[in-house]
């Protein structure tokens, strides 16, 4: 397999994570190309660091393309235009398109705010998992990468890592140490992926 060299980015907010990738990659610790950011909100703060950074950055979502057909039609050919090799999903809240995942099929990258399987599936993102872990009254959650697939939250783990929950913490506590714990473990995974120290399915 080629190495994974360049790097489109699905958003839908801030892009906290992209940026984390974006300056790894400028300060060499990475040794990829972020070439590509598209956002389903106009508003993203994810375009705006996007151009800042050199990316093309593109609002597609269903009131730039109709349907769902059309947009995961044009995503996937944006994707390929731009010659991506890996997409990254930096809190990107849009279910992906069987296009976009058959074209890229076990190269779509997503992180999870918690220890997958626990606090996953739809409706589970961002504040909301934060939310379930605290009225769970849990002493440890974590952060998952993992391979994107039909269903959410449940393609291939391919690395996870824990963050305790303090007696105190609330929920926007605990979301800014998990935050923090993405960012490190978001682009070391990326750095085996294109070292070769992990070996993505064919």
């Amino acid at each position: 397999m080629p190495e994974l060299k360049r790097l489109g980015f699905l958003a839908s907010g801030r892009g906290s994570n992209m940026l984390a990738i974006i300056r790894a990659c400028e300060s060499g610790r990475l040794p990829a190309s972020p070439v590509l950011v598209i956002s389903n909100n106009p508003d993203a703060r994810a375009l705006q660091l996007g151009s800042e950074h050199g990316l093309e950055a593109l609002h597609m979502s269903r009131r730039t393309h109709g349907d769902a057909a059309s947009l995961d039609q044009a995503m996937t050919a944006a994707m390929q235009a731009h010659q991506v090799d890996l997409v990254i999903l930096a809190g990107y809240m849009k279910k992906i398109g069987p296009q976009l995942l058959s074209a890229y099929a076990h190269r779509i990258l997503n992180i999870h705010p918690s220890l997958l399987p626990r606090h996953g599936g739809r409706g589970m993102y961002g504040m909301h998992v934060h939310e379930a872990v605290i009225a769970a009254g849990e002493t440890e959650t974590g952060v998952t990468v993992h391979l994107v697939n039909a269903e959410y939250d449940s393609g291939d783990i391919l690395a996870r890592r824990t963050v305790s929950v303090e007696a105190d913490d609330d929920a926007e506590s605990l979301a800014a140490r998990v935050l923090e714990v993405e960012h490190r473990l978001y682009t070391e995974v990326l750095g085996k992926i294109l070292s070769g120290e992990i070996t993505l399915p064919e």
